[in-house]
């Protein structure tokens, strides 16, 4: 499996603390979908940020509130311990096996090599090492959609964490029906409320936004990161 590029960009940790996620100014999602599938958090909270991000998090719920009083950012994920995202990735590959028709205790080395790579397109790769941390688990990464005035999730297209080609930002872009036209532009009215507080959306995933982290220096084109795995995890 090749590496993912940013993985090499280097990190200058700014040891800035994990901070709760208010619960009053967002939308949740709940239960949380990982806990409710028995992911291992331990006593680790998903809804915690860096605090830099948060702030810019918070901004983006205030420019969300004057264009669409009412609306909310609704949060599917935030931090993640890097126990977690072995778990969620162990579950990639196997709802992929599954899909193939095959069973991953009977595969050979190469396949299951190539499952593991079709699941890395969506999840980041599990890692211990402290240059490489999954980006959920640097506390400045979020997986969100938006909800309306009377709580109800708009129109994406495509469930988070979807593993198909929808998922891709700019899949409705094309699109001629009313429901995916209102796909694309909610997906990318999300995407311009968060990138006007400083969030880069991952190429691949039109529901995940990061600040600070490796991801987010490559995409920009950075030198460095300043969020590596937060202190705890």
């Amino acid at each position: 499996m090749k590496t993912k590029p940013y993985r090499s960009i280097p990190i200058r940790e700014c040891n800035e603390p994990l901070i709760a996620i208010p619960r009053d100014l967002f939308s949740f999602t709940s239960p949380h979908p990982y806990v409710a599938i028995g992911a291992p958090y331990g006593s680790t909270s998903p809804w915690m940020l860096r605090k830099s991000v948060l702030e810019s998090l918070i901004a983006a719920q205030t420019k969300l509130s004057q264009q669409r009083p009412g609306w909310k950012i609704k949060l599917f994920d935030a931090l993640r311990p890097n126990e977690v995202q072995a778990f969620m990735f162990a579950r990639a590959m196997q709802e992929i096996a599954v899909k193939s028709g095959l069973s991953l205790d009977i595969i050979s080395d190469e396949k299951r090599e190539e499952i593991k790579t079709a699941a890395s397109e969506f999840w980041g790769i599990p890692s211990e090492d402290p240059a490489t941390p999954p980006p959920h688990s640097t506390g400045a990464a979020i997986d969100c959609t938006l909800c309306d005035e009377n709580g109800n999730e708009v129109e994406m297209g495509s469930p988070i964490d979807e593993l198909s080609e929808r998922s891709l930002p700019d899949y409705f872009a094309g699109a001629c029906d009313e429901i995916g036209k209102a796909a694309h532009a909610n997906r990318s009215f999300l995407c311009q409320i968060m990138e006007t507080e400083g969030f880069t959306r991952l190429p691949q995933e039109w529901w995940h936004f990061s600040k600070g982290d490796q991801v987010a220096a490559w995409i920009t084109g950075r030198d460095f990161a300043v969020y590596g795995r937060a202190a705890h995890l």
